[in-house]
């Protein structure tokens, strides 16, 4: 058969196979539509194969870990001798939940009959897509979403080695772990990998490109954190790039490059920005009416994170199914699993004053919650930030246990146009970590009842 030979119809063409991509492609499905998926890899993108996932299941193994310290355990009656890890068979269970949830994408495109198809593609025409896979196809579509996602690119003048000079993704594939490691990166990326390999016994240095770890973070919070990677022992120098550290191995958090450039999106007429990213509306819909974008490849100025790249391309599935829809989330939460673990949402005090509204925040140390102390968090914190004229929610932050977790309550309440009271009216579970939401309500309202209310509640 000659290349190209041959041109198939089909209702939706959805070129990539990550979080924004395959979930495109099934609720498509699910609204009737005939869906082809075209990815050089197995679907999952990414965040399931190379990034969110492995990290996150490495980061879980290396916490545990770290709890079974002596100083940890003893107080608790508990006594534990000779405990060791072993990086090779901690590598292999990563690679079986990734496997596992792999295969988990796959059913449920098959289940929902979206047909996947191995190899790279690009454009012909603003209708047709040309693919380079084992038969050599067209396809001419009613619909397309492009869901390539982005790559990460060195700094000018570095270039990734996969051994002196990391990617995130190398870094998570390591075969022997070194004595000692440098990450370059503020964002939540670089704290997560300095507090994996810390744990792990690896001497860290974390090398932020400015002053600041984590900007936007409320400060109370952000000292928090930075004990924990004192305690951890993980060194941390500023205003220090990339370019300028000499250790190695070095790990740099670099910046993202949408993954376009090899798809002629000129021969399709799509406009993207300076960076490569296909400039979209808030229905995900490209300037040509029957091309949408989602995810990391999308011009929304959203951060490059897998829960945003899910419910992008739900929106453009909808969208391009004639559902009147868009991405426009009041709330978009950030989780980092340091040590303590952090989560925000929203605005935090500064940011609410800087953007002109006067702020009531009330603040409600983790010590005094009961569970947080059996888990060993009693140094955290929980934040909340509201508007003084109204007492709406403007932001949540908590630093110590499960914060990943508690932060849905926070989403929830920004979402639905919450006030103080509304969080301190519900009825909690006790002992339980969401009752830092009702104290630190209850602190911004003048009413705290387990801590000081001169410690509970600011105004401005």
């Amino acid at each position: 058969m000659v290349v190209g030979d041959v041109t198939t119809a089909v209702d939706v063409l959805v070129l990539g196979g990550g979080p924004a991509g395959y979930v495109a492609a099934i609720r498509a499905a699910q609204l009737g539509r005939q869906v082809t998926l075209v990815d050089p890899v197995p679907p999952g993108g990414t965040c399931l194969h190379r990034g969110c996932i492995p990290l996150k299941a490495l980061l879980t193994a290396s916490e545990r870990y770290a709890g079974l310290r002596r100083e940890t355990l003893e107080p608790l009656g508990i006594t534990l001798t000779g405990v060791t890890f072993d990086w090779s068979r901690l590598q292999a269970w990563k690679s079986s939940i990734v496997a596992r949830l792999a295969e988990g994408v796959r059913r449920l495109l098959a289940g929902n009959r979206v047909q996947y198809v191995a190899g790279r593609a690009w454009f012909l025409g603003p209708e047709e897509v040309r693919v380079e896979s084992e038969q050599g196809e067209r396809f001419k579509f009613e619909h397309c979403l492009i869901a390539v996602g982005a790559e990460t690119v060195p700094p000018p003048g570095l270039d990734y080695d996969g051994r002196t000079l990391l990617t995130p993704e190398q870094a998570l594939s390591l075969q022997e772990l070194p004595e000692r490691l440098a990450v370059a990166g503020a964002d939540y990326l670089a704290l997560e990998l300095a507090t994996l390999f810390a744990r792990l016994g690896v001497r860290v240095r974390l090398c932020l490109p400015g002053e600041e770890l984590l900007p936007g973070v409320e400060a109370a919070a952000l000292r928090l954190v930075q004990a924990g990677l004192r305690q951890l022992g993980v060194q941390v120098s500023s205003n220090l790039p990339p370019e300028r550290v000499e250790e190695r191995p070095l790990v740099v958090c670099g910046e993202l490059r949408p993954r376009t450039a090899g798809l002629q999106l000129e021969a399709a007429g799509v406009q993207t920005d300076e960076r490569g990213a296909v400039r979209v509306s808030p229905s995900m819909q490209s300037n040509i009416a029957r091309i949408y974008a989602a995810g990391d490849c999308a011009a929304t100025g959203a951060p490059p994170l897998a829960s945003v790249a899910i419910k992008q391309g739900k929106v453009a599935a909808e969208a391009l199914c004639g559902r009147r829809v868009q991405f426009a989330p009041l709330a978009l939460p950030r989780v980092v699993l340091s040590s303590p673990e952090l989560a925000t949402v929203g605005y935090s005090a500064q940011e609410a004053e800087r953007a002109g509204y006067r702020v009531k925040t009330g603040r409600f140390p983790l010590g005094a919650n009961g569970r947080a102390l059996m888990l060993g968090g009693e140094t955290g914190t929980a934040l909340v930030v509201a508007n003084a004229e109204d007492e709406s929610v403007l932001g949540m932050t908590v630093v110590g246990p499960r914060a990943g977790e508690l932060i849905a309550v926070g989403v929830l309440a920004i979402e639905m146009g919450a006030t103080l009271t509304d969080l301190a009216e519900l009825l909690y579970a006790h002992p339980s970590l969401s009752e830092c939401w009702l104290e630190s309500a209850e602190g911004a309202l003048g009413q705290a009842i387990h801590v000081l209310e001169r410690a509970a509640r600011t105004q401005g």
